[in-house]
């Protein structure tokens, strides 16, 4: 009896096991925590320069509304971005027909509806205005561009140099680049054009086409400019102020030489947060926005202008890496549609803050003021942690039911 009662007080005890990755740990690990800090260091230094930018006009607010609203958008954009990066990106690409639908649905709403959001461009009605909220629809119809278009050239990877293919993805390509400009973002229907030929081009399409459309160009260049069907008088205006910037000093060249001269001004290690005189006394228009690279290098010198185009450059060359590690085509062609749009708009903002290429409105990602753009770049970065995320060997889960079945039979 003794005995009895002692291997009876000696039952083990069954303890279930606990999950080796819970999902937060286990998201925190595939996360690409290299980007993730270039991104947030950008958007740090981008919240400071445009609080710097508008402080001057803050009237009785603590924080320049700009500001304010650039934090808010970094907030909505982190938390947008990992919610994206949560999903795996091929059930996303399986969706491409349904977001193909809505980004022409939007922009054709855009058409309809589009207000300008400034009363000088009355004709670049690109925002819609929802109560006291505006959002430029194109920044994000560039992400579900990326999206559509990598599936696209995946589908025809093995023949994407047949003539008839290439037809259809231009046809796929026109059509938000058309649809932008009729809403008056000739700056973003740019954009929309350059991401189709990083994407074309990583995709593999023979030099050929590339040669061709570039003939086509060169012929149509003077012909677009002597038409004015698509090159306005306003913007020829802006490219000739390249050429002669003494002859337009007063009007289309004014922003760029007030710009190139605070650049110059801040030198090497620059004025100092705040201390800028082209900065603080809104010399340079638009400092805030398009121009917000002047304010780094008048405050922060050579080294800050340095900073600013180091972290871009890492952020690219870091989503160019997680694409070269992609296990299938259309993640490759996410990653490299970002890439291009983050690279081509940081040359346009760039080229035409230092007065080397004409103004055209683009802003610089996660350093112009903006939330509609703040927002929805972080968007395309969550689809690149997402390729990342899930091109990693995952552990196998191990519910260990020979273990649980062991415990109940030895009970």
């Amino acid at each position: 009896m003794k005995g009895t009662v002692g291997n009876a007080s000696k039952k083990k005890k069954i303890s279930l096991p606990k999950p080796t990755w819970p999902a937060v740990k286990q998201y925190v690990r595939e996360t690409d925590k290299w980007l993730l800090l270039f991104v947030v260091a950008a958007s740090v230094l981008g919240i400071l320069l445009v609080f710097s930018a508008t402080y001057a006009d803050r009237g009785e607010r603590l924080i320049p509304r700009d500001a304010l609203v650039m934090m808010i958008a970094f907030c909505l954009g982190i938390i947008a971005c990992m919610i994206v990066s949560s999903f795996d990106y091929e059930i996303l690409c399986r969706l491409w027909i349904l977001v193909a639908i809505g980004c022409f649905l939007l922009m054709v709403i855009t058409l309809l509806f589009g207000r300008a959001l400034n009363p000088e461009r009355p004709d670049a009605r690109s925002w819609l205005y929802l109560g006291p909220i505006s959002f430029q629809t194109s920044e994000l119809v560039k992400v579900g561009f990326i999206l559509t278009f990598s599936v696209h050239l995946d589908l025809v990877k093995e023949e994407i140099n047949k003539f008839k293919n290439v037809l259809l993805l231009c046809l796929h390509g026109a059509i938000p680049v058309l649809m932008v400009m009729k809403s008056g973002d000739d700056g973003s229907a740019l954009i929309f054009l350059l991401i189709f030929g990083v994407m074309m081009f990583a995709a593999g399409l023979h030099w050929a086409y590339f040669a061709a459309a570039f003939s086509c160009l060169l012929i149509g260049i003077p012909i677009l400019w002597y038409t004015g069907i698509i090159i306005d008088d306003h913007q020829k205006a802006r490219i000739l102020a390249l050429i002669h910037p003494e002859e337009y000093a007063l009007n289309e060249a004014y922003q760029q030489n007030q710009g190139i001269v605070a650049i110059g001004s801040g030198q090497t290690v620059g004025k100092g947060f705040m201390e800028g005189n082209y900065t603080q006394n809104n010399l340079v228009p638009e400092s805030q926005n398009d121009m917000i690279f002047t304010v780094a290098g008048e405050e922060f010198g050579f080294i800050g202008a340095a900073a600013v185009v180091l972290l871009l450059g890492l952020i690219i060359v870091k989503i160019i890496l997680v694409g070269r590690r992609s296990k299938d085509m259309s993640g490759y062609l996410i990653c490299m549609g970002t890439a291009g749009m983050i690279a081509s708009q940081a040359i346009l903002n760039i080229g035409m803050c230092l007065r080397v290429l004409p103004v055209i409105g683009i802003t610089l990602p996660f350093f112009s003021a903006g939330g509609s753009s703040n927002v929805c770049v972080y968007l395309a970065i969550g689809l690149v942690m997402s390729v990342y995320r899930y091109n990693q060997k995952r552990p196998a889960v191990d519910f260990r039911i020979r273990r649980i079945a062991t415990a109940f039979s030895e009970r």
